[in-house]
C-alpha cells in the first residue's frame, strides 16, 4: 500500500504458478500443485554474484532481472533517506562505454522494455526482449552495474527530478497518510521512512554527491545482487556470458546492521489535515512479523486480509452495500525481509461515521478472533487466495517478477512452493490465534484525513 504513490513500477505481484504452462482461465489449483516447477539452474560466482536461470515456456522471449537486495530499509544513516529510490533513476544516467543516449539506442534496436522499480527491500531492474539479443543484455546490463559515471551536475538534476516526483505524489492524500502511519508506527527501524524519502531529505539531496557514490559502492556489489533470467534460454547459455562480463566484479565492503524495533506498547494516532477534495479516510497499521515460510503467520494473515476485507466478507457488504457509510475498504500483509504492518485503509463517506467505521473493523476482527469461521467458508476463502497467488504467473516476465519477489526476501526461490503450500495448511485456529495476537489497540497506529470544506 504505502508504495502505490511512490513510483508506478512499484507494485510487486506476490505469486507463483501451479504448472509449468500459463494457468489457463477457470483452470483449478488443488492442494498438491506445485508452485514453481520450471527447470531452475543456480550458480554462485567466485565475487558472490548469485545466478538463477529458469527456464519457462516463451518461445523466443526472455525476462532478465537484476535485483539489488538494497531498498528503502538500507538507508540507515540520519539524513540520507531516498537513495535507493534516487539510484534507481542514476543507474539510466550511462557510463563511458554506454551512454544514456547509447544504451537507448540498445535497447530500441532489441525491440525491448527496460525499466525499474524501488520499494523497501529491493531495487530491480528488469529487461524483457527476444532471447537472441541475451549477449548484448548482458554486455549492456554488466556495464552499467560495474561503470555507472555521472558528474555532480547530472547528480543534482537528478535529484531536483526525484523532488518534482516527491510534489507530484504529494497532490494525491494518501501520500502524507503513509507518510504519517509509517513515521509514527516506527520508532528506530528504516521503515520509518517511505521508498521515496524525507521530504527534508530529498531537499537536501543536491547536496549529497559525495555520499551517492558511497552509497552505490556500498550497495551495488556482486555479492548484493542476484541476477534472474527467465524463458526461452538455457544454463549452459546463460551462465558463460555472466562469467565473462561479471566475473571481475569485485565484492564490496561490509554493510551497516539494521536497528531493531522495539514492540509497540502504546496505540499511536495521527491526523493528517487536507485542504483538497477528498473523502475522509482511515489508515491502519498493526505491526506483524517478517515474512517466513517457518510458520503459518504469514500465510495465515494473508488469508485473514481476504476472509475479512474482500468484497465477498461481512463487513465490506455491512459497510460497503447495505449501510453504504464506506466507498472503499481493504486490508493488506505485505511480505518484508523485517516485521512490518498489516494495513487497512477505509475510504468513509462521512467524517461523522469514522468513528463508527473504526469500530466495525475492530469487532470483526475480535470476532474473528474468538470465534473464527466455519470450515466451508476458510477453504473457499484459502482456495481463491491460492488461485490468485498461482494465476499471476503467465508469462516470463511475471514469473522473474514473482522470482525477483523472493529473491530479495529470502534469498530462495524454494520459498514460493514453500508459501504455496503452506497457504493450503492454515486452519480456522491459525485464522484465530493470528487475529487474536496482533490486532491488539496498543499495537496499533491510527491516521485519520480530515477534509477542508470544499
Amino acid at each position: 500500500m504505502r508504495h502505490i504513490f511512490i513510483m508506478a513500477a512499484c507494485a510487486l505481484v506476490m505469486a507463483a504458478c501451479a504448472a509449468s504452462k500459463p494457468i489457463a482461465r477457470g483452470a483449478t489449483v488443488t492442494a498438491q500443485a506445485k508452485a514453481f516447477p520450471f527447470p531452475t539452474t543456480e550458480k554462485t560466482l567466485p565475487n558472490g554474484l548469485r545466478v538463477f536461470v529458469v527456464e519457462y515456456d516463451s518461445p523466443g522471449l526472455v525476462a532478465y532481472y537484476s535485483i539489488v537486495r538494497a531498498g528503502s530499509r538500507n538507508e540507515v544513516e540520519p539524513g540520507k533517506s531516498g537513495f535507493a529510490h534516487f539510484f534507481e533513476h542514476m543507474m539510466f544516467r550511462g557510463t563511458a562505454q554506454f551512454s544514456t543516449e547509447k544504451y537507448n539506442a540498445a535497447i530500441k534496436a532489441m525491440g525491448a522494455d527496460s525499466n525499474a522499480f524501488t520499494s523497501d527491500d529491493m531495487t530491480v531492474y528488469h529487461i524483457l526482449a527476444g532471447a537472441q539479443a541475451l549477449p548484448t543484455i548482458v554486455t549492456i546490463e554488466a556495464d552499467r552495474f560495474q561503470r555507472l559515471d555521472y558528474a555532480e551536475a547530472e547528480f543534482q538534476k537528478e535529484a531536483r527530478a526525484v523532488l518534482g516526483e516527491y510534489n507530484k505524489g504529494a497532490s494525491d492524500p494518501l501520500q502524507p497518510m503513509i507518510e504519517a502511519l509509517f513515521d509514527h508506527a516506527f520508532q528506530t527501524h528504516t521503515y520509518k521512512h517511505t521508498t521515496i524519502g524525507f521530504l527534508r531529505d530529498i531537499e537536501d539531496m543536491p547536496n549529497q554527491f559525495a555520499y551517492s557514490r558511497q552509497f552505490f559502492d556500498r550497495y551495488y556489489r556482486p555479492d548484493n545482487t542476484i541476477l534472474l533470467v527467465v524463458g526461452d534460454v538455457t544454463a549452459d547459455k546463460v551462465m558463460p556470458l555472466i562469467e565473462q562480463h561479471y566475473g571481475a566484479w569485485s565484492a564490496g565492503p561490509e554493510r551497516p546492521s539494521l536497528p531493531i524495533e522495539p514492540p509497540q506498547t502504546r496505540e499511536q494516532r495521527v491526523t493528517v489535515p487536507w485542504k483538497g477534495a477528498s473523502l475522509p479516510m482511515l489508515l491502519v497499521g498493526f505491526h506483524v512479523p517478517a515474512f517466513t515460510t517457518a510458520n503459518t503467520d504469514s500465510v495465515a494473515l494473508e488469508v485473514l486480509a481476504e476472509l475479512v476485507f474482500a468484497e465477498r466478507s461481512p463487513l465490506f457488504r455491512r459497510l460497503v452495500l447495505e449501510e453504504q457509510k464506506v466507498e472503499h475498504i481493504d486490508g493488506s500483509a505485505e511480505r518484508h525481509v523485517d516485521p512490518n504492518l498489516f494495513t487497512i485503509l477505509a475510504r468513509v463517506k462521512q467524517g461523522k461515521d469514522m468513528a463508527y467505521v473504526e469500530k466495525a473493523i475492530d469487532d470483526e476482527i475480535a470476532r474473528v478472533a474468538t470465534q473464527g469461521t466455519d470450515d466451508k467458508t476458510l477453504a473457499e476463502v484459502v482456495s481463491r487466495t491460492r488461485y490468485a497467488f498461482a494465476g499471476h504467473l503467465s508469462t516470463a516476465d511475471k514469473v522473474a517478477l514473482v522470482g525477483a519477489d523472493f529473491l530479495a526476501r529470502t534469498g530462495k526461490l524454494s520459498t514460493i512452493d514453500d508459501t504455496f503450500a503452506l497457504l493450503s495448511q492454515v486452519t480456522v485456529s491459525d485464522v484465530k490465534r493470528v487475529a487474536g495476537k496482533y490486532f491488539a489497540p496498543h499495537n496499533r497506529t491510527v491516521v485519520v484525513l480530515e477534509p477542508g470544506e470544499p
